[in-house]
Order: C-alpha cells, then structure tokens, then sequence
C-alpha cells in the first residue's frame, strides 16, 4: 500500500536557521531517503517551494480564480512530502516516525486511495 509523509515546519523559522543547521538537516534528509531506498519503500518525493510561491485556486460564482500564495496562515507549511510503499500501516508509521524534519515540526502520514482507471 502507498502512504505518503507530509512534513511540515515553520518556514520562517527555517530560513532563519543558520547555515550548519540546514545543512544538517538536508544531510539527514539525504541519509533518509537513501535507506528508504536501499530497503525499496520509497517511490518518490521532495521538498516544495516556499508558500510564496504558491497559487490557490477557487471556484467564485461558477468561475475559477487564481490567487498568489497560500489558501490559508497558518504556524505551520506543507514543506515537502515522501511517496513511500509499505506492506501495512505499522511500517509505514516506523518510517514516517524516522523523518529528520520530526525534530522540528509536524509530521502527517496517509493512505494513498487507488482508483482503478
């Protein structure tokens, strides 16, 4: 079954960081991807642009209307995701509760639903 690991964090926060602690963090995210991997869980993933970057989109009196940046503020952005395949829920939990960005933000694990096409 696939999953997918949203990591979110404080983007503020992150480009604050000094320099050591980001490359740190991108070496750890590094050494988790290659295990995930080596092991063959992983199938995809990677880390976003900033909110800024994003465009939202609405449905407004039957028309669709695009905005700059995030739907919402909020402490927390969707900063990057890992697309991992699992045999059950418990292992794909152990993987997700490895994720490097745990240490600062929040990590959200969810079943993917197939559609057979």
């Amino acid at each position: 079954m696939q999953y997918i690991i949203l990591i979110y964090g404080d983007e503020k926060a992150y480009a604050a960081a000094p320099k050591a602690a980001i490359e740190q963090m991108h070496a750890a995210h590094m050494q988790y991807g290659k295990e995930m991997t080596e092991k063959k869980v992983m199938v995809g993933g990677s880390q976003l642009a900033p909110t800024s970057s994003a465009t939202t989109l609405r449905l407004a009196a039957g028309k669709v209307v695009a905005t700059d940046g995030p739907f919402a503020e909020t402490k927390e952005q969707l900063g990057g995701y890992y697309l991992i395949e699992c045999a059950n829920l418990d292992e794909a939990l152990k993987w997700a509760g490895r994720c490097p960005s745990i240490q600062g933000g929040t990590i959200e694990l969810r079943p993917l639903i197939k559609h057979s096409m």
